[in-house]
């Protein structure tokens, strides 16, 4: 259990740095628009967490997925809104007011965790939440200054579907939640073919990179997120995100000269900071722990 929570932060780290470079595969993308990239993003995922899920269960995939029951399809349902309005807000405004608004999932997270399920937070986690906070205020002011109002409340959709997303993980962390990413990429494909009216053709370049964010980037994440859930209470796992949400700006940045201000610099800066302390002091506590444990 000790070594479970760090190697949960671990990947976690690891998976949220791969994750963050969804918004430069996006703006590499030409003629897609962001149903096509829902579409085929979500087929994507579909392929490679089949396999997961099949090597996993074996013959039992189908049996595993029933006994999700009403929390798999709840947590879905809003994976599925979290995706669609993620997506959106990327065709819509810039990757800094995207990823800078979804920031505040971990605060939102730990506001609806310490209401609907009673988990304390720890004065440390307070503080480190704190740093990240004044990086999050300096980030999110420089980029509604810019404009995106309606991109940015996409943003703030995805926050808040994420947030219930992780609270339902939470709250059946008993039972095994892994098909309820598989649920919503299904359903994403679904919605997303329909308001394209059927239409999917896109350049081959465009179609790789949206499988390669789909069944590679965000699978890798989701099967860490939710593994992650099993060791880490819900404001630790979504934490962690915020790292994506300060390097996501810098890839566009450094590779596509996509406007990043001193503002946004500085409180990607800070972000990474007070989650850098946060990994180094869980760290600690949990080998300091282990030690006690043996004796």
């Amino acid at each position: 259990m000790i070594y479970s929570r760090e190697f949960s932060i671990f990947l976690l780290i690891v998976g949220s740095i791969g994750i963050s470079f969804g918004g430069l595969i996006m703006r590499n993308m030409n003629d897609a628009n962001a149903w096509h990239i829902i579409f085929y993003r979500a087929l994507g995922f579909i392929f490679s967490f089949t396999l997961i899920l099949i090597y996993r269960y074996k013959k039992n995939v189908i049996k595993t997925i029933k006994e999700t029951g009403l929390s798999g399809i709840i947590g879905g349902l809003l994976l599925m809104s979290a995706n669609l309005l993620f997506i959106q807000s990327f065709a819509n405004t810039s990757i800094a007011n995207t990823l800078f608004t979804i920031s505040s999932i971990p605060f939102l997270t730990a506001l609806l965790a310490f209401i609907l399920l009673k988990e304390k937070v720890s004065l440390k986690t307070i503080l480190m939440m704190i740093i990240s906070f004044f990086g999050i205020l300096l980030m999110i002011k420089d980029g509604l200054d810019t404009g995106g109002f309606y991109g940015n409340i996409m943003a703030l959709g995805c926050a808040i579907s994420f947030s219930g997303f992780v609270i339902v993980l939470r709250k059946s962390r008993n039972i095994d939640m892994m098909p309820a990413s598989l649920i919503s990429a299904f359903l994403l494909v679904v919605v997303s073919f329909f308001m394209n009216t059927g239409d999917i053709d896109i350049p081959i370049m465009d179609i790789i990179l949206c499988f390669l964010w789909g069944a590679l980037l965000q699978c890798f994440m989701n099967a860490v997120f939710i593994f992650s859930t099993r060791y880490l209470y819900a404001y630790e796992v979504t934490f962690f995100m915020l790292l994506e949400s300060s390097l996501g700006p810098f890839w566009v940045w450094l590779f596509l000269d996509e406007t990043l201000s001193k503002e946004t610099l500085l409180g990607g800066i800070i972000v990474m900071l007070g989650v850098a302390m946060y990994s180094i002091s869980e760290g600690y506590r949990t080998k300091k722990n282990y030690k006690l444990s043996k004796h």
